[in-house]
């Protein structure tokens, strides 16, 4: 990766699995060749939205390896290396950077609180055990999250910190304040499915971390209301909203709806999301469906192909 920073939609990819919830590799490589096409200013994976927490330590090096491998230097590979224990997210971190990643992603261990030095200590451990660019995921739905103080401190010992994503609400005084504190070194990532993008673009996002399978919608988007046209953005917006909020009422809900919508766009033949997971029932699997419909049609109104 250059020293030019990353601005854009860079999507979470999802990991596909065969029937008998095997790890489909081949799959994999269609995801990271449609995001390549679509305008991502790079990919993510395996993370939240990646079912990470559902792999083994090898299959995550599997996931790592083949979208390196598919990227073919087209769009940067932000490899996830979350764990709780900073030991073991140095060692995938390490093995991460090892496999070609061009940067690494890791999300603060939140399963417990603890104080703001203590989380300092983990950041500053994970990434000076790398030299490449780092990003720090800090999703924490059950209480603060990490601000302008930290952002400087942690830049302060660990050179190689270039982004922080953040997916709570009301995030626009955050970013003004910790666009100020860094003199704008650090580029400020929205996740939580792109729910906040249109509200934090006039602040000075850098961009948004979405499910894959809306990467081209939202690359427009992005692009529109970067360059002002807040109105046609919204335009575009308005139809994706639905599915977005809906899936993710849950995180395993949202696995099933950004399955079913990559599946509708022929990028996946199987929608598996593996144990343990929800079952849908017939109602919930129309309803998905419906919300996913109103994307495709949305695909038409924008001449973008259902099926690229």
């Amino acid at each position: 990766m250059t020293n030019k920073m990353l601005r854009g939609i860079i999507p979470v990819i999802a990991t596909p699995f065969t029937e008998d919830e095997g790890l489909d590799l081949e799959a994999l490589e269609r995801l990271v060749d449609f995001a390549a096409i679509s305008g991502a200013a790079g990919i993510c994976l395996p993370a939240y939205g990646s079912e990470f927490y559902k792999l083994t330590d090898p299959e995550r090096a599997a996931v790592i390896r083949t979208a390196v491998k598919s990227s073919k230097g087209r769009v940067p590979v932000l490899a996830q290396s979350n764990d709780p224990c900073a030991r073991s997210a140095v060692e995938i971190a390490q093995r991460n950077a090892s496999l070609g990643a061009d940067a690494i992603a890791f999300a603060i261990p939140r399963q417990f609180a603890l104080p703001e030095d203590e989380v300092l200590r983990y950041c500053e451990t994970v990434a000076k055990a790398v030299t490449i660019p780092v990003l720090v995921q800090d999703f924490n739905p059950g209480g603060a999250t990490v601000g302008a103080n930290f952002a400087v401190r942690l830049l302060e010992v660990a050179d190689n910190f270039r982004y922080l994503k953040l997916e709570e609400p009301m995030m626009s005084s955050k970013v003004r304040a910790i666009r100020k504190a860094t003199r704008d070194q650090v580029g400020l990532f929205e996740g939580w499915g792109g729910m906040y993008l249109l509200e934090l673009i006039s602040e000075g996002i850098s961009g948004a971390v979405p499910g894959l399978a809306m990467c081209d919608l939202f690359a427009r988007v992005f692009d529109l209301a970067s360059k002002g046209d807040l109105a046609a953005a919204m335009t575009i917006y308005r139809s994706m909203l639905p599915q977005i909020v809906f899936c993710l009422q849950s995180m395993e809900l949202y696995h099933h709806c950004e399955k079913r919508l990559l599946r509708a766009r022929g990028l996946l033949s199987s929608t598996v999301v593996r144990n343990p997971t929800f079952r849908l029932d017939a109602g919930t699997q129309a309803h998905i469906d419906f919300l996913n419909n109103m994307v495709l049609l949305e695909l038409d109104r924008q001449g973008l192909k259902r099926s690229p």
